[in-house]
């Protein structure tokens, strides 16, 4: 029981600084926040994520490039060019890596208004760090596991941030239904996503890369909107489409059409 708490606890703690801060926020900028309140949710990320926290920078660059060169070779994450979904993840983790080392020249329209705070990224995503988060979760294992099968959950619990993306990026290419006819393989996966905080609805995500709220039709809701909602309305965000946003926005929207 109490693995089981922990790991659903995990998932949507990841999933929310995942979905929040590193992809609507650095990624999209679909809203502001201070400078206090960016570094705020730099911590939160690196706690909720532990072991598989990716640096908000990385992360936003990455995911650009996803919009801009969706389906092909410059793709970070498309199942066109994997045989499966861990062939995948091991050539997103290339890139994420080449963009931390600056091994990879990226165009300067892919890295502006990017969160960074090279210092505290150097510590968080460093192999010291990872090794003590690793060491901890495999502890709570012993301790808590009450059946040999729940160590089956460990891995995924220590490579949680890589495992959601990888959920969406390869599942969301290859199966569900589209609400926008877009010149990608992009579709939604789920009607009602609660399971992914509304990152499933990723047909609607490429068409609309800024949107605060990633549901569109009546029953596709997303629980991360009233939550953002709250944010704004509490004054820790303030939900803006900033340049860097329609400049994504613009760039996916001519090469789709509206169904």
């Amino acid at each position: 029981m109490i693995i089981a708490v922990f790991f659903i606890t995990l998932w949507y703690a990841s999933l929310f600084s995942q979905t929040f801060f590193q992809h609507r926020y650095g990624a999209h900028g679909a809203f502001t926040m201070s400078k206090g309140w960016e570094r705020f949710f730099f911590i939160i990320a690196y706690i909720t994520q532990g072991s598989s926290y990716m640096r908000p920078r990385a992360y936003a660059i990455m995911h650009r490039l996803h919009h801009a060169h969706t389906d092909t070779e410059k793709d970070p994450h498309s199942p066109s060019y994997s045989s499966n979904i861990f062939s995948m993840m091991w050539r997103t983790r290339g890139f994420y890596r080449d963009i931390v080392l600056n091994k990879m020249e990226v165009d300067s329209k892919f890295t502006k208004n990017v969160p960074e705070w090279p210092v505290f990224d150097r510590f968080a995503d460093g192999t010291l760090s990872r090794s003590i988060w690793v060491v901890l979760y495999t502890l709570f294992f012993i301790i808590f596991a009450t059946s040999p099968w729940q160590y089956l959950l460990l891995p995924v619990a220590m490579g949680m941030g890589a495992f959601h993306g990888a959920v969406i990026n390869w599942f969301a290419h290859k199966y569900g239904y589209i609400n926008f006819k877009l010149k990608n393989t992009s579709m939604n996966l789920f009607s009602v996503d609660v399971l992914m905080l509304g990152e499933s609805y990723h047909n609607n995500h490429h068409k609309h890369p800024a949107a605060i709220n990633f549901g569109r039709r009546w029953h596709e809701i997303d629980p991360m909107y009233p939550i953002i909602r709250l944010l704004a309305w509490a004054r820790v965000i303030t939900i803006a489409t900033p340049a860097v946003a329609l400049t994504v926005a613009n760039k996916e929207t001519k090469r789709s059409s509206h169904l």
